[in-house]
């Protein structure tokens, strides 16, 4: 169609996905749920279209284009301050501007048709920029222009339209066309002028249908706070995050996977103040240890997330994860989606490559300066530049290479940020503007560090490392690293499955990705050490201890949750869970916590209830405490999470593994115990496997078998067991082996037995990982499955692969 042949106006539900080139990619999106998805219960604020026909009449009647072109043409490259200067140069012609008369009334008609039918005299609405260029596949402009909220009355709507057109050249914008090579007066603005959702008395944020680090597809990741959006986008809180896994979604079940409780400590709301559209106020202490959104809201808008993704992916005949934002109108309690655009990063991905980032030496821990959020996997070093004011009148001196460190960015930061090597920041979460358009320039930014403007200085030398998980670390000094790329395509096909023995719940969603045939081993005590923090027993009875530090500590974990076991059963279900699902549906083994004696005592609050005892190794640990008086309330709240991960969040692929039980009386008590917390073998399908790590598990296999559905073998301890030492004393490492003649008869023995009793045996030790001529022996043993680190999944499967093509020989 004609973009000048085109209306000024038209209606939101009169525009659609294929009409880019009138309206914007934001307002063809939204127009486009609107006259599909309203009628499947998304709710979308109504509003109208100013079309691009409109903007380059704008253009046109004012004589604008050549006086454009002249003073972008006279930008000094690479130079932010004559980009700084040129860009508010534009932008004043385009403001002066007057708008053709015919042009002024259809706004003026369209404002009052929208105020008519909402019954206001003067209705609240938000001005939305919708760029041509915006939200395409190959680049994403999402936020390159303004958007402006609660403009009320006619001639602020008018005002505010001029400003849209002029955020169409933001120094930011205009930087940005350069780099991907786009011509400005090939790109046109439409504007939406759109109901205001009342959300500065309730809540907003955003929603992607994917992970915005790992580019997971099972789940949708929704960060929110109370009061106007602004603020979650901006970076200047941290918002709440929630994880909702998408096929038990789609099965019924309350799929929250993860709830973190953010530092939500002021909101944007409207303003009373004349001239001034909003303002930050204070939150109040009971909406700080609250939640923003209730589950049912999460579940909701997760639902209506999924929703968006599968017709999009439809319409376009390939996967299209969506970037979403929302709102909750806190006068009606009604959920809105406001915006919704394809997500560029992941989705351009070449799926078959995997790259790992790796330290070449443990680093230092003194070396570490701070941590905070990671966006992306990758590390760089670089000279910090701290910049306090990008928008302020400080003299701007940013060499390329350098390490951005500020309080937040918002996207007049950009030109600067593309020369940056990392980003870190005061505030912000994973979906803030720094962590986007990190992703965007797959540069490493660690967000929410807190201070990283004090503790960190200007010409200070420092590496940003963002492949550690979740947490990103900011370490003193350059640290060598070396990226490894995989390529899935040349990896060999082998009949041995392997899995992957995963540690953190925050990896978990990066290794989704490898072929593997499910997690071999998930060790709760991970979970418990990083996401709780203190010793289960402490956690329940730390009232009776009068140890008022202890309970002003336990108090601050538990914000935001109800009780002290509800914060324990939660923490600990949402860490299962993250594994479950990364790996769904195949199989994922869950251990029992197996920490020793001494290990729970060093838990916050643990010297109240553990004993000392002169060898741990082998003292109180594993199945032993399950059903023990003095520890089996604790080993409950361990069912209990299970038993919400599987039932209640639909993850039925996991299966819970009892380590080291020394005999079949006590693996029976232990079964006991399980029963008295809900948690029966059997039921909806649960197996229980034993970690077959002593001789007494081996030599007694066949006893074993008949009460487990598979083996496990923990080559660790059965090392260290087979060989009478301790596998933490080093005057004896030298005599540990796995690979030693009678530890690999033993392993064959248990091989065999498994096999006869008709169950399933793998191994989860280290010794695969370490040594693929382990594995090798491991397949000619004749193993069902091996379970490995990710660090070694790519070498275990070609030492598999050759074993397999050589078929050797029984060893042992």
């Amino acid at each position: 169609m004609n973009i000048q042949a085109t209306p000024f106006i038209l209606n939101l539900s009169e525009v659609g996905i294929h009409d880019i080139d009138i309206a914007g990619g934001k307002n063809a999106s939204l127009g486009e749920m609107l006259q599909h998805l309203s009628n499947l219960g998304i709710r979308i604020p109504g509003g109208f279209v100013i079309t691009v026909g409109a903007y380059k009449s704008y253009i046109q009647f004012n004589n604008l284009e050549n006086r454009i072109k002249a003073a972008i043409n006279s930008i000094i490259p690479d130079s932010v301050d004559s980009l700084k200067k040129t860009g508010a140069q534009v932008r004043a012609l385009i403001t002066e501007g007057t708008f053709p008369p015919e042009l002024t009334v259809q706004i003026t008609a369209a404002y009052n048709s929208l105020c008519k039918h909402y019954k206001q005299q003067d209705v609240d609405v938000a001005v939305r920029s919708s760029a041509t260029a915006e939200d395409l596949p190959d680049a994403s402009f999402a936020g390159q222009q303004e958007t402006f909220l609660n403009v009320n009355g006619v001639e602020a709507v008018l005002s505010t339209v001029k400003q849209c057109f002029a955020s169409l050249f933001t120094d930011r914008a205009i930087s940005y066309r350069q780099s991907f090579g786009y011509d400005h007066f090939q790109i046109g603005l439409s504007v939406c002028v759109q109901k205001m959702v009342r959300s500065d008395l309730g809540a907003s944020g955003v929603a992607f249908s994917l992970d915005t680090e790992s580019g997971f597809k099972d789940v949708v990741i929704i960060n929110g706070s109370y009061g106007l959006g602004e603020m979650v986008v901006q970076g200047a809180v941290s918002p709440d995050e929630f994880i909702v896994f998408k096929p038990a979604l789609k099965q019924g079940y309350k799929a929250i996977i993860e709830k973190k409780l953010g530092v939500k400590d002021k909101k944007m709301v409207y303003s009373d103040v004349p001239g001034e559209r909003v303002k930050i106020v204070p939150v109040t202490p009971e909406h700080f240890n609250q939640f923003c959104i209730p589950d049912a809201m999460i579940l909701q808008l997760a639902n209506w997330v999924s929703i968006i993704e599968n017709y999009y992916s439809t319409l376009k005949q390939r996967w299209c994860p969506m970037d979403v934002e929302w709102a909750v109108d806190g006068k009606t309690g009604e959920l809105f989606i406001v915006q919704a655009r394809p997500e560029t990063i992941h989705s351009q991905k070449k799926a078959q490559r995997i790259i790992e980032y790796q330290i070449d030496e443990p680093a230092d821990s003194e070396k570490i300066i701070l941590t905070g959020i990671a966006v992306g996997s990758k590390i760089a070093s670089g000279r910090v530049n701290i910049l306090l004011d990008r928008t302020g009148d400080q003299d701007i001196h940013f060499t390329k290479g350098d390490v951005l460190v500020t309080d937040m960015t918002d996207p007049d930061w950009e030109p600067v940020m593309k020369q940056a090597s990392a980003i870190i920041t005061n505030k912000g979460g994973r979906t803030c503007h720094a962590a986007i358009v990190a992703r965007e320039l797959g540069i490493p930014a660690i967000v929410g560090c807190g201070n990283a403007t004090e503790l960190l200085s200007n010409g200070q030398l420092v590496t940003a490392s963002c492949a550690q998980g979740n947490t990103g670390i900011i370490y003193d000094g350059k640290i060598n690293f070396t990226p490894q790329e995989f390529d899935l395509n040349n990896l060999p096909a082998i009949k041995t499955p392997v899995m992957l023995n995963v540690a953190s719940p925050d990896h978990a969603f990066r290794f989704s990705g490898f072929p593997a045939s499910g997690i071999g081993l998930a060790r709760e005590e991970f979970i418990i050490n990083n996401y709780i923090k203190i010793h289960p027993l402490a956690l329940i009875h730390h009232k009776q201890l009068g140890d008022a530090a202890l309970s002003e500590q336990i108090a601050d974990l538990c914000r935001g949750f109800d009780s002290e076991r509800e914060f324990f059963i939660e923490k600990l279900s949402y860490g299962i869970a993250r594994i479950a699902a990364s790996a769904y549906p195949n199989k994922v083994i869950v251990r029992f916590s197996d920490f020793k004696s001494n290990e729970y005592y060093n838990l916050l609050g643990g010297e109240h209830f553990e004993p000392q005892e002169e060898n741990p190794m082998i003292g109180w640990r594993g199945a032993s405490r399950y059903y023990s008086p003095e520890y089996k309330e604790a080993f409950g709240l361990e069912c209990t999470a299970i038993r919400k991960v599987r039932n209640e969040m639909g993850l039925s692929n996991v299966v819970v593994m009892i380590p080291f039980c020394r005999t079949v009386k006590e693996l029976q008590l232990v079964y006991q115990t399980m029963n008295e917390f809900g948690l029966k073998r059997g039921e909806n399908g649960l197996e229980v496997y034993l970690m077959a790590e002593l001789p007494s598990n081996v030599l007694m296999a066949d006893e074993f078998a008949q009460y487990i559905d598979g083996f496990s073998i923990g080559s660790n301890d059965l090392t260290q067991l087979v060989l009478g030492l301790d596998r933490d004393s080093s005057l004896v490492s030298h005599i540990y082996d796995e690979r030693d003649r009678a530890v690999k008869t033993m392993i064959d023995m248990l091989i065999r037995s498994a096999k006869k009793a008709g169950i399933k045996v793998g191994i989860c030790g280290q010794g695969p990982s370490d040594f693929p001529d382990f594995a090798q022996f491991l397949v000619a043993a004749g193993i069902d499955s091996i379970s490995v680190t990710p660090d070694s999944f790519f070498k275990t499967v070609n030492a598999i692969a050759e074993a397999e093509k050589f078929d050797i020989a029984e060893p042992a």
